[in-house]
């Protein structure tokens, strides 16, 4: 039987207050592991498997023969600000608001996705219900999402739990940082001697400034390139032959990453090399039904500025929307209102009604 929303409400409130008692700071969460695992394994029907610190239960009417809907968000925090003006992890009710490390980001969004997958798993669904509360996304380590989707198997679709307001973010940004190198000859600079390094970059650094890639997204718009560090050199009177900068590329879903990299090292003179090519754009479009229930539901659609879990579903349409508000990630006294984890529990029921049809 389905508990009502003001008791769903109490319960993720309770549930929250333990999460944030206990620190869960990335690549070391198993306390908070423990938490969500235990009350998944005394309130759902579904059997609650656990890998490394991510724990996810599968709808009890699961069918091979219908579409998967991951439902995840995250339980691992930041470490917390210097700034912070009171215990990070105590969690302090004032005035209607919840302060605590992770309460925003993305506890209250953790939460309410485990109170609607509660209120909705015992009935028939045209899709099947996973729920993944995932561990390590604020590193986006190798123990996080990156070790937890392999053992998933088929998901066809995927709301990302964030604090966007409940709004619903139907795309985000990749990023690749590339490492470059710009080679010259050693040399005297009083006798003008040899081929200076720095003068290559600054070809380089220019042909990067100007580059307009020849495909935009539609949702992304064009690919960003910036050049953030270098260095070169090592006394006054010796020209460099070498010049290392960096390269930040906020990528789109024209491209793939791999793709984007390798048209970077034939636009270059020096060498180039993405640290990595993980981190993918993310865009879907108001065709399909995870927009299109989040605009039911009377959501507005935006690009987020920031990264989730989402860069790492390649392949998976996915959509962000959860409780709370991006603004107040990864601040002092990070704090959440009461009235937003209901709201929250109210909407996602709502969405996933919606997504029925």
């Amino acid at each position: 039987m389905q508990a009502p929303i003001p008791t769903l409400t109490q319960e993720s409130i309770a549930l929250l207050d333990q999460l944030i008692a206990t620190p869960s700071v990335s690549r070391d969460e198993s306390g908070t592991a423990d938490i969500i695992e235990a009350f998944l394994k005394a309130h759902v029907k579904g059997e609650v498997k656990r890998i490394y610190n991510n724990v996810y239960v599968r709808s009890p009417h699961w069918s091979d023969a219908r579409p998967t809907l991951l439902m995840n968000s995250h339980h691992d925090t930041v470490k917390p600000s210097a700034s912070y003006t009171r215990n990070p992890y105590e969690p302090a009710h004032e005035e209607g608001r919840i302060y605590g490390l992770g309460s925003n980001d993305a506890g209250a969004s953790a939460v309410s996705l485990i109170a609607a997958y509660r209120y909705l798993e015992e009935r028939e669904l045209p899709y099947n219900m996973l729920l993944a509360i995932s561990a390590e996304e604020e590193v986006m380590g190798e123990h996080g999402m990156r070790g937890l989707l392999p053992e998933l198997g088929k998901i066809d679709m995927a709301l990302v739990g964030e604090p966007t307001g409940m709004h619903a973010a139907v795309g985000e940004r990749g990023l690749v940082v590339m490492d470059c190198t710009a080679h010259g000859v050693r040399g005297h600079a009083a006798r003008n001697e040899g081929v200076n390094a720095i003068d290559v970059a600054i070809r380089d650094i220019e042909r990067i400034r100007n580059y307009q890639f020849e495909q935009t997204s539609p949702l992304l718009g064009n690919i960003k390139m910036t050049v953030t560090q270098i260095n070169a050199g090592t006394q006054h009177n010796v020209i460099p032959d070498e010049c290392r900068f960096v390269i930040d590329i906020r990528t789109t879903d024209a491209y793939t990453n791999e793709e984007t990299a390798q048209l970077v090292r034939q636009l270059l003179e020096s060498d180039a090399q993405p640290r990595s090519t993980r981190v993918h754009a993310s865009a879907i479009y108001a065709e399909h039904p995870l927009v299109q229930a989040a605009i039911a539901i009377g959501r507005d659609t935006f690009v987020s500025p920031t990264t989730s879990d989402m860069a790492l579903m390649h392949g998976i349409p996915s959509l962000k929307m959860g409780v709370g508000q991006s603004a107040r990630s990864h601040g002092a006294d990070e704090f959440v209102l009461e009235s937003e984890i209901e709201e929250g529990i109210q909407l996602y029921i709502g969405f996933l009604e919606k997504l029925m049809a």
